[in-house]
């Protein structure tokens, strides 16, 4: 079939041109003035919106609470933790003037915020009654990247970012692993991209913290993406900002901290799994219009017909529009596509007299006749639920065909010369190896899992006995 949006570069001529067009082309996000930042348009924050929506409710199923804290770090307070400073350095943009006064103390814009509720917890916590502390906040953060890309790489880019205290390592560990069990159920369950997860690497971890886990997803073209991460800093922040309690024994302790957050980048990991050279394609459980309803004539019947089957299905919690606009059909069917509406429904005087109903499903684009008699809401629903495992399933044999073993250097540069994907291969945990393995185009560890089986005994780099059953890959 010949392409119909000429807007958008074929992803398997250039993929990074391909992404661009479909950022654009669905009017997700545009170039700004201001370098490295992205307007993001209504239709990529109403996703974004539809990811706060969800994620925020089962953030307070399991207790959490969200509050605001301040923009702007001292330098002093930024300092009080090693790690953290020299981790982010390179990317922290810094306040010298207010107004036309030169400040004393520079302030950071905020890369992350950990100084600050370590900062806020000082001052709030004095018993283990007051424990746990389970927070979070909605909000931008700034870090000055070199190269960017809309929704994957910008300098300000919107996340959510998760901040727990415990009385004891025990609570906090199981709040970590708990919150990527959150996020990867959100990955594969509502945005049906099948992800993987482990810990990271002591060289790849969170600057300060003493492990963290990871949530990878593959794209399309065999690029990994570190879609979350969740953090288990022990009591390294809270000695190094004197976040004490008196626990039961009456004794004072450092609390046990975590943080954990997410990003605009999973409107980037849907673009990239899921799209194609049609536009934007959505799984129905993260679209913020389910079902587009295109009155077809100017016949006042028809479009009575056509809101009053809206309103049925949004009674029935299925998010639909009706596209009553001066624009042929032609033009409106190729813009709810380009925008990834899940279902379309064409009602024309010409079916309607046949007894029949149109539906075009987006991520097969396939159309389907029906006889108006059905019961349209039960059959939407079923619709809605096909497509979405559908595409999971799709994405899923996408990732398992772009999925390889190595046993030896020359298997993983053959691997990454070839088509780039997840490399299983065992590591003797030797960072000079990882360093090795990174100089084959950048290759990364994206995560261990030593629950998997061992594929053999030897460092896939190096020889020596293995420690660790790694995922590895290439990264945005």
């Amino acid at each position: 079939m010949e392409k119909d949006n000429k807007s958008i570069t074929s992803r398997e001529v250039d993929f990074a041109k391909w992404y661009t067009d479909v950022v654009m082309a669905a009017r997700l996000a545009s170039y700004t003035s201001v370098k490295g930042c992205i307007a993001i348009e209504p239709n990529g924050y109403a996703i974004w919106e539809k990811m706060q929506s969800i994620l925020d409710k089962e953030f307070k199923k399991l207790g959490h609470v969200n509050c605001q804290m301040p923009l702007l770090i001292p330098e002093a307070m930024l300092n009080k933790e090693k790690e953290l400073v020299e981790g982010f350095a390179p990317e922290v943009a810094w306040v010298t003037e207010g107004g036309s006064k030169k400040l004393e103390d520079r302030l950071c814009i905020r890369p992350t915020s950990e100084t600050l509720f370590c900062d806020y917890y000082q001052s709030h916590v004095k018993s283990y009654r007051d424990l746990p502390m389970l927070y979070n906040q909605w909000c931008n953060v700034l870090r000055w990247e070199k190269e960017t890309r809309p929704f994957l790489r910008s300098r300000e880019f919107l996340w959510q970012e998760g901040h727990t205290i415990h009385a004891t390592s025990e609570e906090a560990e199981k709040e970590t692993k708990q919150m990527m069990d959150v996020y990867f159920n959100f990955f594969n369950d509502v945005l049906a991209i099948p992800s993987i997860r482990g810990m990271k690497t002591e060289k790849e971890k969170f600057s300060g913290a003493e492990y963290t886990l990871t949530n990878e997803a593959l794209m399309y073209n065999g690029v990994a993406l570190q879609a979350c991460t969740s953090h288990y800093f022990g009591q390294k922040f809270s000695s190094a900002y004197d976040v004490k309690f008196t626990n039961k024994e009456n004794k004072e302790e450092y609390v046990y901290q975590t943080s954990w957050g997410t990003t605009t980048r999973m409107i980037g990991a849907l673009i990239m799994v899921h799209g194609d050279d049609y536009g934007l394609v959505l799984p129905p459980k993260i679209a913020p219009k389910q079902v587009v309803i295109v009155p077809i004539g100017k016949s006042e019947e028809i479009k009575d017909m056509a809101y009053n089957l809206r309103d049925n299905l949004l009674e029935n919690n299925i998010d639909a529009y009706v596209d009553d606009s001066e624009k042929s059909p032609g033009f409106k069917f190729a813009e709810a596509e380009v925008k990834g509406i899940p279902v379309r429904i064409e009602l024309g005087e010409r079916d309607l007299k046949e007894n029949k109903i149109v539906f075009a499903r987006r991520d097969t684009r396939e159309k389907i006749e029906k006889s108006s008699d059905i019961d349209i809401v039960s059959y939407v629903k079923e619709l809605l639920d096909t497509i979405q495992k559908d595409m999971y399933e799709r994405a899923k044999e996408r990732r398992d065909k772009l999925t390889f073993e190595a046993h030896n250097l020359d298997d993983m540069k053959n691997i990454l010369e070839t088509q780039p994907g997840f490399i299983h291969a065992m590591w003797c945990g030797d960072k000079e190896c990882e360093e090795k393995i990174k100089e084959i185009k950048g290759c990364k560890s994206r995560c261990i899992d030593d629950s998997l089986p061992k594929i053999d005994d030897k460092c896939v780099c190096c020889g020596r006995n293995a420690k660790h059953h790694v995922i590895w890959g290439i990264q945005y």
